[in-house]
């Protein structure tokens, strides 16, 4: 009989943890292009550093892709760039980066507690073999420094991009598309 407890305890365990997660993933979706707010670690933000620099970033949650971060950086900055009335800018300085944190589950402590196993999901950096499943979650955050630059200066720098340019290419990534009437 403390067999077939185990066994189902295991089960109960399971199917609560593998609907736990379900319910997790199906509510998480892409970080949509919008400022950061407050208390958020998610979206835009861009401060002026100069009369024609800006430092912009964008920070995506675990679901949003690599790619979708750096078009919505590049977006940021032409978007910046023609509000402070200027054609054209170029990255100074830019990266992205990746924060990686692995979520582990494990099934308690065997033996620890009798017939009863105890499963919970826990952060943690110590290994166990047994009843262990690890997955990486990263998150990206691109950043850059831009120089904004006029029509004619964007001209004499073949780095410069062409803000309305980017505007048109990437809007339809980036930007929902308009209710229908």
């Amino acid at each position: 009989m403390g067999g077939k407890t185990l066994n189902r305890s295991k089960a109960y365990a399971f199917a609560a943890g593998l609907g736990l997660a379900l319910l997790v993933s199906g509510c998480v979706q892409p970080t949509p292009y919008s400022p950061r707010t407050e208390g958020s670690p998610t979206g835009y933000t861009d401060e002026q550093l100069a009369k024609n620099r800006f430092r912009v970033t964008f920070a995506g949650n675990s679901v949003t892709p690599r790619e979708t971060v750096e078009n919505y950086l590049l977006f940021r900055a032409a978007q910046v760039t023609l509000a402070s009335g200027y054609a054209a800018f170029a990255f100074d300085d830019r990266d992205t980066k990746a924060k990686t944190i692995y979520l582990s589950t494990f099934n308690g402590f065997p033996g620890a507690y009798g017939p009863y196993r105890h499963f919970g999901w826990y952060w943690h950096n110590w290994g166990f073999d047994e009843d262990v499943q690890s997955r990486p979650i990263t998150r990206y955050e691109a950043y850059a420094e831009i120089v904004m630059l006029t029509a004619d200066q964007a001209k004499a720098d073949p780095r410069s991009l062409d803000a309305q340019d980017v505007l048109t290419r990437l809007g339809p990534r980036v930007l929902p598309p308009p209710p229908p009437k």
